[in-house]
């Protein structure tokens, strides 16, 4: 079945991030995140037994990472894999503009 990735985004200022599993087998999850705005909540951080390889299709965001702390500053067409368990955090995406995201989870 045919769809495309920028159908059916949500309005700017909605109130939470969109996932949308595209994809799941045993050893990996492909989604769309579309992202409005949203940064993750103070003090929360993402601590994920599997790797994650990310690319902004649209959009701009920053994501920090704890060890070393670094910002690292993505817009479309920027990747970045992050190991399992690496701890990252959302600090920042585009409010004017939706940020779409495909992110592929995989086991190693």
């Amino acid at each position: 079945m045919k769809t495309n990735l920028f159908d059916a985004l949500p309005t700017l200022g909605s109130d939470a991030e969109t996932f949308d599993e595209l994809l799941r087998s045993d050893k990996v999850r492909i989604e769309r995140i579309v992202s409005t705005g949203q940064s993750s909540p103070p003090g929360f951080w993402y601590d994920q037994p599997q790797g994650e390889w990310v690319v902004v299709l649209s959009g701009a965001a920053r994501l920090r990472l704890a060890e070393p702390d670094q910002i690292i500053e993505l817009k479309a067409g920027d990747y970045l894999n992050i190991p399992p368990h690496v701890r990252h955090r959302v600090e920042w995406t585009d409010p004017a503009q939706p940020t779409v995201w495909l992110a592929v989870h995989y086991c190693s």
